[in-house]
């Protein structure tokens, strides 16, 4: 059986890296290119196969284990009724559901990494780069996941290496309970970071969490044989009796797990209470990000590589400092607008109109050091240090724009809208 799998195993990473360098010749005919070279190939088969196709092959497998699981135990109970020979049923493979798993997780991390440049440790208050995304689980709240997935995983093992007839029942269902959490969890972490269709991937998370977690309970009731002698000492004490009563049944374990979840939660979030958890940690996980679908809060507009780097300041400063006033529009995308901004806006304006050359000095000047300055201005303080350092460069401005210009004001005003003042000329 063993040497079955092997093949199986090999097949999966042979059958992934054909399927992968059969897509990159789908791909490149359909784009015109007729059939790709070598190197093309060889990207499909190290790249689409393994990273694309191969969690495919995996999950279609872990399918398969759960319908041979269901159709083994249904033969069982259909000859033990019957009188016949049971039916000897496959071993459940030990290290392959783990490999999955984690192979699973290390996916989706590269995927959350490269993918969607999410930085786990930047909460939605921070300003970020480009195409960055915030922290999609809020980072006070990370004692708390945590010790809810180490939680699963001590019942993932147990369910995975025990023996059901050797381990007290209540044991096995408080395991079941445990992974019962973990699962959720996962689900309302997959349903935070899904966005497009694109994010398909990551429901195959979940999906084989599932499919491992069904065919391990089943495996666990099957394993379950009931030992009156030891049930007749139990059911002597009245509140063991009761619960022995309920779990004697293998049957009823699953529904006894899901009800045992709740206070098993209960139990975990009044233990990290002394660990300075909130009671709704975790809520707050999940609500006190920005950027999600269970996102509560919104951040600070990202800093473009174009972007000046007082538009970070006027978005992630203090309000009571920075006095923010308004969104505008720069290089197509929205900015956070205070005076400050707006001032030095148009104090380069009159600078490019009237002295082009100076202004092609200062502009490579700042395009050399403004948007390095602009990527260490990741913490308010700093923003707000900026902001109050700028304060003498901008009463400059401010003289110098109302030695200059008729309507100074209007000028200022106009900044970040899009609008000019030809647009209201005549």
């Amino acid at each position: 059986m063993k040497k079955n799998r092997k093949f199986v195993y090999i097949g999966q990473i042979a059958g992934s890296m054909i399927l992968g360098s059969l897509g990159a010749v789908v791909l490149s005919v359909a784009a015109g290119d007729g059939m790709p070279e070598l190197s093309y190939l060889f990207m499909g088969c190290l790249f689409y196969g393994p990273f694309l196709c191969y969690p495919f092959f995996l999950t279609a497998y872990e399918v398969y284990l759960l319908i041979s699981r269901m159709y083994s135990r249904t033969r069982q109970k259909a000859e033990e009724m019957s009188g016949e020979a049971a039916v000897i049923r496959q071993p459940d493979p030990l290290f392959y559901d783990f490999y999955v798993m984690l192979l699973a997780f290390f996916y989706e991390l590269l995927y959350l990494f490269l993918g969607k440049s999410i930085s786990f440790r930047a909460d939605w208050q921070e300003q970020l780069i480009n195409a960055e995304m915030h922290a999609p689980i809020y980072t006070g709240s990370v004692l708390t996941i945590l010790v809810i997935a180490c939680v699963a995983l001590t019942g993932f093992l147990i369910l995975k290496v025990s023996d059901a007839s050797k381990t007290p029942p209540l044991v096995t269902v408080l395991a079941m309970a445990a992974v019962y959490l973990g699962g959720a969890l996962l689900v309302i972490f997959t349903w935070q970071v899904y966005a497009d269709w694109m994010d398909l991937y990551l429901v195959l998370v979940p999906l084989n969490y599932f499919l491992i977690t069904a065919r391990m309970i089943l495996v666990k009731m099957d394993e379950y044989r009931e030992d009156p002698e030891r049930s007749s000492k139990i059911d002597s004490v009245p509140f063991l009796g009761t619960v022995n009563h309920l779990l004697k049944e293998a049957k009823r374990w699953p529904a006894a797990a899901l009800l045992l979840m709740w206070p098993l939660l209960g139990i975990l979030i009044l233990i990290l209470l002394l660990f300075g958890q909130a009671p709704d940690a975790v809520i707050k996980a999940f609500t006190e990000t920005s950027d999600f679908r269970l996102s509560a809060q919104t951040a600070p507009p990202n800093v473009m590589v174009d972007e000046h780097y007082l538009c970070t300041v006027a978005a992630g400063g203090d309000k009571r400092i920075v006095h923010p006033i308004r969104r505008g529009i720069r290089h197509g995308h929205e900015v956070t607008v205070n005076r400050q901004l707006c001032i030095a806006n148009a104090f380069e304006q009159i600078l490019e109109e009237r002295t082009p050359e100076l202004h092609r000095r200062v502009r490579h000047f700042y395009d050399t050091y403004g948007f390095p300055v602009a990527r260490m201005i990741r913490k308010r303080w700093i923003a707000d240090l900026v902001y109050l350092l700028m304060k003498p460069l901008e009463w400059f401005f401010v003289i110098v724009l109302y030695l200059t210009e008729v309507h100074p004001e209007d000028r200022i005003a106009l900044q970040y809208t899009g609008k000019g003042l030809q647009d209201f000329a005549g």
